[in-house]
């Protein structure tokens, strides 16, 4: 590729004193040079973004969000180019890139109509008590690679509607869209509002513990989001997680066990499984198991595995390498413990291809039960009765979300509600709005994202307490 690509440090393009390769995940070979930050770039950044954090702050809320959708109008203007780059560093099917770019634009949308609430907590004639909401300061943004624009999207709005500057960190695998991103806000931002800076997973510590920033907004990996909490304790950073999950899909025993494969299987696989809210352990009662079995196995054998811009490809390949590693080395233990009906192996062919898995009949000690594999692979585990499948989904340190299936609606909210996850759906999967908070329970995460409580989160509540002067 020969398109060229700078991080942005106060409205101008930097492109650092080193490189690095950007590997296209279908081939394993790398496509384009990202630039490096390091720890003085880093400085630079904060600084800017605090100098530009009282003008942007002072500015009115209106030309605020304005200037946000212009960023939408912007990106949507651009939408193919930055699909297809995203399909490149990525390696999801170009289709699911331009599903991520719409929704990455409705996101900035919808907090361009939010507005933090002020509340009038008391008003007795004498005594007046007012909670309105300020913005913090300087936001550091660290992004993932499996959705690098949206769930930069995410934290951008909200935090800029409110009032805040950025600093945001894509991760080094995915940097790309999020430079291309920056060309954007140069043209509509002032200086200093959005800055991004790229790393070799070196200069997270640097940003998350860095003075100057006011808070951090983080989705990972569980283990990397308690290393941000120790990083930012420091100066008691706001910091919002949104970490790991292994979300449970319960199906009741009142619907078509092919329905509900068809369901399960498009929830486990999309993003080739790579998605922090991904299905990635299926309960199916004994009575519907078989069949259950069946369906999914064909579906597995029967999607289209390839490079992201093939026509009618279904599944992508898993993003790098050290991912690939991890999945063989669950799907090796998987494969010992259990039966597996499709899929199984790593494709024979350049890049880090795994085809659809399902393994059946496994403990739940297996590592694919326990643990978040983040890849195409799905455990389908037999339950005889309610009690005994909602204490097994429980019993996980993740709680993200999850999904009840059943043709009785009533029923499958009863059992949704005593699943603990942050979300649960019931009869549908991945309906994020950017509307409806989202939020994680036990070491899924903390605070919110979207929603009204998600834009309150770039804020601190401000009480005004007053009464009329005595004496």
């Amino acid at each position: 590729m020969s398109q060229e690509f700078a991080m942005l440090i106060n409205g101008r393009a930097v492109t650092g004193d080193a490189t690095f390769d950007v590997i296209n995940p279908a081939t394993g070979e790398a496509f384009a040079k990202c630039p490096r930050a390091n720890a003085a770039l880093v400085d630079e950044a904060v600084a800017a973004a605090k100098a530009a954090f009282p003008a942007w702050s002072a500015k009115p809320i209106e030309e605020r969000a304005a200037l946000v959708g212009r960023l939408a109008d912007a990106m949507e203007a651009r939408a193919q180019e930055f699909a297809h780059l995203l399909t490149r560093e990525q390696g999801k099917p170009l289709d699911q890139a331009m599903y991520e770019m719409m929704g990455s634009i409705f996101t900035l949308r919808a907090f361009v109509e939010m507005r933090p609430e002020t509340r009038v907590l008391k008003d007795d004639g004498t005594n007046r008590v007012i909670e309105h909401r300020t913005p913090l300061g300087v936001v550091a943004a660290i992004t993932p690679w499996n959705f690098p624009v949206i769930l930069l999207m995410n934290k951008l709005g909200p935090a800029l509607v409110a009032g805040n500057t950025m600093v945001a960190k894509p991760a080094p695998t995915t940097p790309l869209t999020t430079l291309l991103f920056g060309e954007i806000c140069r043209e509509v931002l002032p200086p200093g509002v959005v800055n991004i800076i790229c790393d070799q997973n070196d200069l997270g510590p640097v940003l998350t513990a860095h003075p100057g920033v006011a808070k951090v907004a983080f989705t990972g990996s569980t283990a990397t989001g308690k290393k941000v909490m120790q990083s930012a304790a420091g100066s008691v950073k706001r910091v919002t997680l949104e970490l790991g999950g292994n979300d449970a899909a319960i199906v009741l025993d009142d619907i078509d066990p092919v329905v509900a494969a068809g369901k399960v299987f498009q929830g486990a696989m999309t993003n080739a499984g790579q998605i922090c809210v991904a299905i990635k352990r299926a309960y199916v009662p004994e009575s519907l198991y078989e069949p259950f079995c069946d369906e999914i196995a064909r579906l597995a054998k029967e999607a289209v595995v390839d490079e992201g811009t093939r026509q009618g490809a279904q599944v992508g390949p898993v993003q790098n390498r050290m991912q690939f590693e991890k999945v063989k080395e669950i799907l090796a233990d998987a494969r010992q413990k259990g039966r597996v009906i499709a899929g199984g192996e790593p494709l024979n062919r350049p890049g880090y291809f795994i085809p659809p898995t399902i393994v059946r009949d496994l403990p739940e000690d297996a590592r694919l039960v326990r643990e978040e594999q983040f890849g195409p692979v799905l455990p389908v585990l037999k339950y005889k009765d309610i009690d005994e499948v909602i204490a097994r989904a429980n019993d996980s340190e993740y709680g993200l979300a999850g999904t009840v299936w059943g043709r009785d609606v009533a029923r499958a909210t009863d059992v949704a509600m005593r699943i603990d996850s942050g979300t649960v759906w019931v009869n549908q999967h991945l309906a994020i709005d950017a509307n409806i908070p989202f939020r994680g329970s036990k070491q899924s995460g903390m605070g919110a994202e979207l929603g009204q409580e998600g834009l309150h989160e770039y804020t601190q509540a401000h009480i005004v307490n007053a009464v009329p002067l005595q004496g």
